[in-house]
């Protein structure tokens, strides 16, 4: 046995663990899951359809994205399925700590929607694996988890119920966050031998896996933004996703075109930027943005996001020496940014006469933080419109702090040698937690692919 095993078994036992006792003391199944108990609203009925849609979202979707890079392709998969069922467990013991009266007694419950919630945490450490990919080991990714999970889910506990923000879609809180936390760790992380590194690259066959990534996740997006709401809010959620994400995947395919000297497409932005539409409409998904709006956000996260790709990724590697691997600033960070700045916009405009009753249940801010009193009432409210899109600007700016500080800060725990960082040759190389099945090995080498600084190559960076 090696004692890199051994380091890696242990904790992940002992986690596992933790988790057993947590979940043996603290935790109990939902009033709505109970035996003898009934559950009038069906909520598996209601959540389950969407809440397996994310799931396959995360587990192949994120994972078969990231398989590009031609000799990682199962740490791409693999090494996905382990962090997500890691956070999947770390996530709703954390939010059950945030949102039940554990020091008083009470335990806390375990439904669909905490699984669905859970889900969502798992995206947002999922992008960080991106920022981060090919140049982490197993154990670090496992660390980084904990901390990232903690954090992001105190910073929407305070988003949504200290500062009243909706943001249903998740663009700010999962997509914003994991793409500035996991750019923030990798600057932190940064080693020159990432650079011009040949390994860096993809092959024919490993684009086409990461296509199967992009379809997945491009098919199921509605679910993801539409997921956590209900009634007129989620139907407008799927509705101006679908656009979005249309109106994003042919402005994509045009621009890819017109940015290359042969008019050729480059499947880096085919396999990324046709999903920026579904995070930048995350935050209005259920609002009253009309379809023309949906197709409008698409269209702008198109365009920033093959920029991106094109310019703004190799210009923050030469420059601030920030190597992000799947390119997260691009598909996540500046589409979560926009779709923050798109829900602030929309919270300033919000009337009651145009939104009705989803002012309330948008925004219960908007009606004296109680929901539940119809918004055809007579009612003084708290805020008023440019005073919620203040709030909705301050949660965005919240986010990106805690992202970028708490993501340093990680970076710079992860440094420590005991976290067995992978070194030289392993460096996006399966050999370094795999046991590889044969193939020919110099052939993979030595084609040419992806590798950085190739400037006549579709390269992330």
């Amino acid at each position: 046995m090696s004692r890199r095993g051994v380091k890696f078994g242990a904790f992940v036992f002992v986690c596992q663990l933790v988790f057993l006792l947590l979940f043996a003391f603290l935790a109990k199944y939902d009033d709505t899951a109970q035996p003898k108990d009934t559950d009038p609203t069906n909520m598996v009925a209601q959540y389950y359809p969407m809440f397996q849609d994310v799931h396959v979202m995360m587990f192949i979707g994120f994972g078969f994205l990231m398989t590009f890079l031609k000799l990682y392709g199962y740490s791409a998969v693999g090494v996905n399925m382990l962090v997500a069922a890691f956070v999947l467990q770390v996530a709703l013991i954390v939010r059950g700590f945030i949102h039940s009266d554990i020091a008083g007694g009470e335990r806390f419950p375990i439904n669909i929607t905490e699984m669905l919630s859970s889900d969502f945490a798992a995206a947002t450490v999922l992008i960080s694996f991106g920022a981060v990919l090919g140049k982490t080991s197993p154990l670090q990714l496992l660390i980084m988890a904990i901390i990232e999970t903690i954090l992001a889910q105190l910073n929407e506990y305070t988003g949504v119920h200290k500062l009243h923000t909706s943001d249903i879609g998740e663009s700010m809180y999962v997509h914003v966050f994991g793409a500035y936390f996991g750019l923030a760790v990798a600057r932190v992380l940064y080693s020159e031998e990432t650079e011009e590194n040949s390994k860096e690259g993809a092959v024919y066959h490993s684009d086409i896996f990461a296509m199967i990534g992009c379809v997945f996740l491009w098919l199921y997006w509605p679910s993801f933004n539409g997921g956590a709401t209900s009634g007129d809010e989620q139907h407008r959620a799927v509705i101006n996703t679908y656009l979005s994400l249309a109106a994003c995947t042919i402005v994509t395919f045009a621009i890819s075109a017109m940015l290359d000297n042969k008019g050729r497409f480059d499947m880096v932005h085919i396999q990324n930027a046709t999903l920026a539409g579904g995070v930048a409409v995350g935050t209005t998904a259920d609002m009253p943005l009309e379809p023309w709006g949906a197709v409008l956000m698409g269209t702008v996260a198109a365009i920033i996001s093959v920029v991106g790709y094109k310019y703004i990724t190799p210009a923050l590697t030469r420059f601030l020496k920030l190597h992000d691997t799947c390119g997260v600033h691009n598909l996540h960070g500046m589409p979560g940014v926009l779709a923050g700045i798109a829900g602030a916009v929309m919270a300033a405009l919000s009337t009651r006469d145009k939104w009705g009753e989803s002012l309330c249940e948008i925004f219960p801010a908007r009606a004296g933080m109680n929901a539940t009193i119809p918004c055809d009432a007579d009612l003084a409210m708290t805020r008023t419109a440019l005073e919620q899109g203040g709030y909705q600007m301050a949660a965005l700016c919240m986010t990106l702090v805690i992202a970028i500080v708490g993501g340093a800060l990680t970076g710079l725990l992860l440094k420590l040698p005991i976290w067995d960082a992978p070194q030289g040759d392993m460096v996006f190389d399966d050999h370094a937690n795999w046991e590889v099945s044969d193939y020919n090995f110099p052939q993979v080498m030595g084609d040419k692919g992806r590798s950085n600084g190739e400037t006549d190559s579709n390269t992330r960076v």
